[in-house]
């Protein structure tokens, strides 16, 4: 079979989407904006270093609601990030791989991240 006949691999659009798939697509999602998060918040801890009127910069748009969405999104990133991560080391240690044990440790990890995001945001807001 020549190089040009070989059948090509479907595109991810002929795939339904499934729960596992698209939770695997999220851990890596949350990777990156974890990274971009931390670029954000070093240029933070360098404005403070710098002086006030770099920090005040810096403040001013954490403070915005952009900056706050921004907080908001980078924390679920990060909750997510570690509940799932967690259900990843249940995986390595060999647990959890039965269909049904891999979706209800599926909703289990966006439940407890959306949940773990709400709790820190409330406490935050509270002190």
């Amino acid at each position: 079979m020549s190089a040009h006949n070989r059948p090509l691999s479907p595109h991810l659009q002929v795939y339904k989407p499934q729960l596992t798939s698209v939770l695997s697509i999220s851990h890596r999602a949350t990777g990156i904006a974890l990274a971009v998060g931390t670029l954000l918040l070093v240029w933070w801890l360098v404005a403070a270093a710098a002086g006030g009127e770099a920090f005040d910069t810096a403040q001013g748009f954490f403070g915005s609601w952009f900056g706050i969405l921004v907080l908001f999104g980078f924390s679920y990133a990060l909750m997510y990030h570690l509940c799932n991560g967690i259900r990843h080391l249940f995986w390595d240690a060999g647990y959890g791989f039965e269909l049904e044990t891999a979706y209800r440790s599926g909703w289990l990890t966006v439940g407890a991240s959306v949940a773990l995001t709400l709790v820190a945001w409330i406490i935050a807001a509270a002190s």
